[in-house]
């Protein structure tokens, strides 16, 4: 069953990113930004959160969410044992959405014009884990490049 699958892909992913912003050896490092490397670690995390919790939360899970996407990108310095307080609940919520979400409505239209076109909610959750798992790469790299030990 693909909500399923998408539930243990989430579950999987979401673990590995609070194992990065965890595997931070400063948390000064998780906010750095240098030459093309336009994203923050810390800010991606807060990008990721806030995406997940809006676009399966809100929209399909009916969980309480007001979504600032600018502060995603400008916010600085959150503790790391917020950012895995985040991850945490947004794992939670992303998991028991799918959980209660019926096979057969994932053929319906998503409720919210995201792209230029209409789109499934299947069609969209996919989108919704390559969106993470390509954000988590960045991490990962982010990581090992600029959290290197002085």
């Amino acid at each position: 069953m693909l909500t399923q699958t998408l539930a243990a892909i989430f579950e999987r992913d979401l673990t590995k990113l609070s194992a990065e912003i965890e595997q931070y050896k400063s948390e000064e490092k998780l906010w750095i930004t240098e030459q093309a490397i336009a994203n923050s670690a810390g800010n991606l995390c807060l990008h990721l959160v806030g995406n997940l919790k809006t676009f399966i939360g809100a929209e399909l899970g009916g969980f309480a969410y007001l979504r600032n996407r600018d502060l995603e990108f400008s916010l600085k310095d959150v503790p790391k044992t917020e950012l895995l307080a985040m991850i945490a609940e947004t794992k939670s919520i992303v998991i028991e959405t799918l959980r209660k979400l019926p096979l057969h409505q994932l053929e319906e239209e998503y409720p919210k014009l995201v792209f230029a076109e209409k789109t499934s909610i299947e069609f969209f959750l996919v989108h919704l884990v390559a969106h993470l798992s390509y954000h988590l790469g960045q991490i990962n790299y982010h990581r090992r490049l600029l959290d290197v030990q002085e």
